[in-house]
């Protein structure tokens, strides 16, 4: 389906993006620990609801 040619070409996409994408992340490091301070409590308030309904939907089938 692919040439030899487009795999290396996708591996070599997916290296560097890799690697692009931690130097990046090591750059906004200090940025995130300031504007994202309380993100973890958001994703567990979120996760919550999703439980949530998932206890009400099995709930109200019995």
């Amino acid at each position: 389906m692919f040439s030899q040619g487009q795999w290396i070409f996708a591996g070599c996409f997916l290296v560097a993006f890799i690697i692009g994408m931690v130097i990046a992340y090591r750059k906004d490091k200090s940025l995130h620990r300031v504007f994202y301070k309380g993100n973890y409590q958001v994703l567990l308030a979120f996760l919550f609801f999703v439980a949530l309904l998932f206890v009400i939907k099995i709930v109200m089938k019995r």
